[in-house]
Formats: C-alpha cells, structure tokens, sequence
C-alpha cells in the first residue's frame, strides 16, 4: 500500500513512511492510493471473537509488507489489554434503536486512547528498526494531549510537546497532561485558542528546516495511523447491528472531523454504514458546511465540551479531496483560500456529494446540559458534555425506517466534573488509578502564540544529538 498526499505535490510514501512523516511535505494530508475492499462475503469471513483479531484483519492491507502479523499482532495485545474493558469499545442499547458506544475505557479515559495506544508501540517499532529517534510535536483541544503522552511517555527514541490552550481544558484533561513526569514529556499551554495551537503545529511542520532539524513527528489525526486504528469500532458496531441487507448509522461529536473521517473511511471499505451524523456545539462551522457548502470560520466561543471548540477542522481536507475527484492543485487552492480569507465554498454538485453520506446537529449547550439531565433521570447514565451531544444528536436523526444508530461515547464523565455536576447533581468520581490526579504535582510552560518561542523552547528542551 502506498500513500499519496491531498495537495498532489509529495512524493507517495509505504506506511512506515507516512507514520513517522505525519504532514505531508507539501502540507496537505496523507491518504492510501486505493481503500481496501471487505464486501458482504468477505465481512463474513472476519474474526469476530475479539476487537484486536478483526482489528488485525482490517489492518493488515494497509501496513503491507512493513510490518510482520506476527509482530502486528504482539502490538496490539499489547495496547488493548490496557483498556478497563475487554470489548474495548462495549456497546448498550439505551433506547429502541439507539446505542451508545463506550470509547473511553483506555488509560486516559478518552476515545484518543483507541488509536494512540496502538501508534505509540507503531512507533517504537519503526523507530527501533530505522534506528531513528523523533520529536512529537502535537496540539491537543483536550484528550488527543493526554492519550499521546500515556502512549509516548518513557519511550526512549521519543520526545514529545503537547501544545495546548491556556485556561480552555478542564483540570481534569490538564492534569492527566501535566503531572506526567516522564522526561521526554513536555507540555505547553499556549496564550490563545486550540486553532492556534493546531495552527503552530502546521506551521512547524511547514518550516522545512526546522523539521529536519527536529525529525518531527506528529500523533494528531493529521497522522494517518490514527484514522487508521480508528476504523475498527466502526466496522465492529456496524458488523454487530447491520440487518440482512441492511446498514448501521452512527452519530460522532466531533470538531476536526476525524472521528467521523474514520467512519467515512469504513464506508469507503465496503462496511454496511449508512449515515454519518456530525454532532457539533456552537462552534458549528462543520454543520454549516453541510447546510450551505460554505467552509466559513468564525471566532471559537468556549463551551461545555471543550474538546469540540474548534473553528479549523483539519481532517475535513482528506474529504475535501474525494469531494473534488482527486484534484490536490484544486484542493491546495481551496486550503489556501480559507487560510487567506477564512473561507471558501465548493460546487452544489460537490456538496450533494457529501449530504448523500453526511447529516450534521448542532447542539448548544443547553441542549447538552438538558440531555445530560435527561440521561441520567431515565436510566441513572451519566454522560460528558461530548458524548451527550452524540447521544442527542443520534435522537434526533433516528429513521422511521428503524435503521439502528450508534451514538459515540467519546470521553468518560469524570473528565468534565464540573458540567455533569451541573446538569445532573452528582458528581462523578474518577477511577481508582486516577484517584489522587488533583493533588498531583504539575509541570508545564506558558508560551505566546508565537512560532519562533515555540521552535526555540523545542530546540532547547529536546533530547540533544539524538534526531536523525
């Protein structure tokens, strides 16, 4: 399998390429040539014993050739048997026709840990073979920081730098970042919103000479194995609900759009998905896209789920390049316009294209303290802000038709404490491991956004001599 980026301009790389590069060289977004096909004969002929055996299948043609099954196979034992839950991704119905998906059974209690447990051991393995160390640099809105560090923490070829924005995370998702003491983790809160932080990665990555330098390496979706490990759960809950014939819809709280971008991906592989709905806060700019086919951004507004307060979804450029047959000069031309003027628009055919698989909701908040609310009076479930919007916007789209919905759980309710209390009255407790998280010692940076203070804190912090 190979990979060939958004914008058309870098040269197409294997999967281990791809894993260490990130970004394409020419800023656009790595995507495989051709997606592997699984029909109906073939679904019926996957493991469906356990999550990492139908994991390894689906995963098998895109690594190729780079990576033995056997040695596939040690790692993700290896990052799943970490998870609370032995589904991994367990699966209850809350309501005729409606079920909810638990992601957040992984260490840093966040649906990020699905795919960064397994990218951390991807890069060890890799690294150790190439005999190459890397510097991480990622931007987090909340739970990507935190599930990176867990997987990276410790590792001996890596050193990793969560940016983050300063004062726009709950403590929760703060601390699980900066009480890590590993010394090859660095956190950053930067003086401004999460699209500048996202901005900032870009940019370094973008900066060609400082990448070399740092051998940069990014955990953020922007990086193709974290879309890829993220396709299992969809094909698992659309294998376990889809009727004969049939199809499985899925509702995903989202703010980069990838996520969703993985569902969209099992679609493409043949999995029998339906409808994909966007649940977005008031930081709408994804179900204004699908409304009128205009990419607009304007300013972030903070909300109850932090996590989605995002005005520059990053990923939607990998849908932006089916959207435009596989054009990346129209696709870099499209990028450039909305990095210049905040916007760009596409043709009535093209945004057909993407309602026939897209529906978007937009929840306020509201509505997702009166979901929350409702959750936990009918059925004793206490949700987080995120899931909650899944959740309402799964409801609201249920079909006459009696197609199953799955909505995403994507971060468990003690990361956002102060929003269930509010909505609910009670106030949910961490889990044992985590218990003492609040009294913790704390270890971070403040920095301007501003890239020349972030390249010179990198360049100063960052294990020296090491970086091939």
């Amino acid at each position: 399998m190979r990979y060939r980026s958004t914008r058309g301009e870098a040269q197409a790389l294997d999967f281990e390429g791809v894993l260490l590069a990130g970004l394409a060289g020419d800023g656009g977004l790595y995507l495989p040539e051709h997606w592997p096909s699984f029909d109906r004969e073939a679904q019926t002929r996957l493991p469906s014993r356990s999550y990492t055996e139908l994991a390894q299948a689906l995963f098998e043609p895109f690594v190729g050739n780079t990576i033995l099954p056997a040695d596939l196979a040690v790692m993700l034992d290896e990052a799943y048997a970490v998870f609370d839950d032995p589904d991994v991704a367990p699966m209850r119905e809350i309501e005729p026709g409606l079920h909810v998906m638990e992601l957040f059974h992984g260490p840093t209690l966040a649906f990020k840990d699905v795919a960064l447990q397994l990218v951390g051991r991807l890069f060890d393995h890799v690294l150790a073979k190439r005999r190459k160390r890397i510097t991480i640099v990622g931007a987090t809105s909340g739970d990507t920081g935190s599930a990176a560090i867990e997987a990276c923490r410790d590792r001996e070829a890596i050193d990793i730098f969560i940016l983050h924005p300063k004062g726009r995370v709950s403590e929760v998702q703060r601390r699980q970042m900066t009480t890590v003491k590993s010394v090859n983790v660095h956190n950053i809160a930067i003086e401004g919103s999460f699209d500048d932080c996202q901005d900032l990665v870009k940019a370094m990555f973008n900066d060609r000479a400082f990448r070399a330098e740092m051998s940069l390496s990014a955990v953020n979706s922007i990086n193709w194995a974290r879309i890829m490990a993220q396709i299992v759960y969809y094909a698992r809950g659309a294998l376990m609900l889809s009727r004969e014939g049939g199809s499985v819809d899925f509702a995903v709280p989202t703010g980069n759009f990838g996520n969703v971008y993985a569902g969209y991906a099992a679609k493409r592989m043949g999995f029998p998905i339906g409808r994909l709905i966007v649940a977005s806060n008031r930081n709408d700019i994804l179900t204004r896209f699908f409304e009128s086919g205009t990419m607009a951004a304007e300013t972030v507004v903070p909300t109850l789920s932090p996590s989605m307060d995002i005005q520059v979804s990053s990923n939607f450029e990998r849908l932006l390049y089916d959207l435009c047959d596989g054009d990346g000069a129209k696709v870099a031309r499209l990028i450039a316009e909305f990095r210049k003027t905040g916007r760009f628009s596409v043709e009535p055919a093209q945004l057909a294209q993407a309602r026939a698989i897209f529906d978007s909701v937009r929840i306020d908040d509201e509505g997702t303290k009166a979901e929350m609310a409702r959750l936990y009076r009918d059925s004793g479930m206490l949700v987080d802000p995120h899931s909650a919007i899944g959740i309402a916007a799964g409801r609201a789209h249920k079909t006459k038709d009696g197609t199953p919905v799955i909505a995403l759980a994507t971060a468990h309710p003690a990361k956002f404490p102060d929003a269930v209390e509010a909505a609910t009255g009670v106030r949910p407790a961490l889990p044992h491991r985590l218990a003492d998280l609040l009294q913790r010692e704390e270890r971070l940076t403040v920095l301007p956004n501003d890239l020349t203070a972030i390249e010179a804190h990198v360049r100063a912090h960052r294990r020296a001599g090491e970086a091939a």
